[in-house]
């Protein structure tokens, strides 16, 4: 509308003052409503190839769209295994924190499970004085082998050298018998030396690693029983939480709720453009927006991002070969924006629906580049002064937003 009547200025108006006051024409007697399409003529056909030209130059080299929004992501709140609720911490649209408790399971088995850990690591530790005193009695065992053996071996000592000065005193049987005994005490002096290093090698080895599998154990039951716990992993918002103690939820079946973390979809935009636009915006592009949730205010934006695939040529491999012909509704080219100026962030709340215009700027091109022709500098010229006529229709549209919203939609 705006740019057809920017053109009725240039086109219609001069050709009506020329039949007006050059051929004496007036309105009523000479143009009528019959008659003023004929005599308008010139001037209409102006008008309508004019606006359909500024119309075309406008959008294609000024893209907008209605399709905005800030996408945000919600974390569905689920335990790892399902059970009863014991306690609930929370409420809904509750402000929480990262590490704060949302809702508790039973823990009754865990809890017994953590118990039966820790009195294995007691029973561990108390195996430990108990081997110390095997430690000290097998250390007596081999000093009284040793003792034994050393009887021995003198008593066979002392009969060998009374056999042999040739006294009747010793038997022969006698000596058997001794060095039998010695070889027998020898074996129980070996005997007592492996159990002293069998006892030790269960100090050093064998109940250290009792204990890393007990701690083993505690650490998998605590583990469990923190996992009946769950507890929040980023600042966010509950929503849509509706439970009671005594309720069973499941990561299959039923979760307990939502949360909306703050740091998703807050601040930033994502617009869906025409794919004619493909070739014209550009990150760094100055862009404005005008939301739904604020009708009467224009943020100024700054293309920050434009996603190089279209999502209209997604193709998901499966049993049926792919026919084109199906992908009937274009796509778009997504085009994520952020605050021009930090300090004037939008805060809008996410998912807010809105409008959006980006500007194509020639100015650089125009003060540094010295080649370009006449014809092509008054083409930019053109380009970057008609966009203030988009800047206007999105300021128009938003004054008019409540009451096309409100009126003519039903409030819908």
């Amino acid at each position: 509308m705006l740019e057809t009547l920017i053109c009725a200025l240039f086109t219609i108006l001069p050709d009506y003052l020329f039949r007006r006051y050059v051929q004496g024409k007036r309105i009523g007697h000479e143009l009528t409503l019959f008659s003023m399409w004929y005599e308008l003529r010139y001037g209409l056909t102006s008008c309508a190839i004019a606006a359909i030209s500024v119309i075309t130059v406008l959008f294609y080299f000024h893209p907008a769209t209605s399709t905005v929004s800030s996408y945000y992501r919600t974390l569905t709140i689920l335990p790892q295994f399902g059970g009863r609720v014991s306690e609930v911490f929370v409420e809904n649209n509750q402000k929480i924190k990262a590490g704060d408790k949302i809702f508790r399971l039973d823990a009754v088995s865990q809890q017994a499970t953590v118990q039966a850990a820790k009195a294995a690591i007691t029973e561990v530790d108390a195996s430990v004085k108990v081997a110390q005193t095997d430690l000290a009695a097998a250390r007596a065992g081999i000093v009284q082998a040793n003792a034994a053996l050393t009887q021995s071996n003198e008593d066979l000592a002392r009969n060998q050298t009374l056999l042999a000065r040739g006294s009747s005193a010793v038997k022969l049987t006698e000596i058997e018998r001794l060095q039998n005994l010695v070889h027998e005490r020898e074996a129980l002096v070996e005997a007592a030396e492996a159990q002293f290093a069998s006892v030790n090698e269960r100090i050093d080895v064998v109940i250290p690693a009792q204990r890393d599998s007990a701690e083993a154990q505690l650490a998998q039951a605590q583990a469990e029983l923190d996992k009946t716990l769950i507890v929040a992993g980023v600042d966010g918002t509950i929503e849509q939480l509706s439970l009671q103690v005594g309720d069973y939820v499941s990561p299959v079946l039923r979760p307990a709720g939502i949360l909306v973390p703050d740091s998703i979809g807050h601040k930033q935009f994502q617009a869906g453009f025409n794919q004619m636009g493909a070739q014209v915006i550009k990150p760094g592009m100055v862009a404005e927006i005008g939301c739904m949730t604020q009708p009467f205010t224009v943020y100024p934006m700054v293309v920050v991002a434009v996603q190089d695939v279209i999502a209209s040529g997604q193709l998901r491999p499966s049993d049926r070969i792919f026919d084109p012909q199906f992908n009937q509704v274009p796509g778009s080219i997504v085009v994520m924006m952020e605050a021009l100026y930090a300090d004037q962030a939008p805060d809008l709340p996410p998912g807010s629906n809105c409008l959006a215009n980006v500007y194509t700027n020639n100015h650089d091109q125009l003060e540094h580049d010295k080649d370009l022709s006449t014809g092509k500098r008054i083409f930019l010229h053109v380009v970057d002064t008609i966009g203030v006529v988009h800047a206007a229709g999105l300021r128009l549209r938003m004054i008019l937003m409540p009451v096309q919203t409100l009126v003519f939609s039903g409030g819908h």
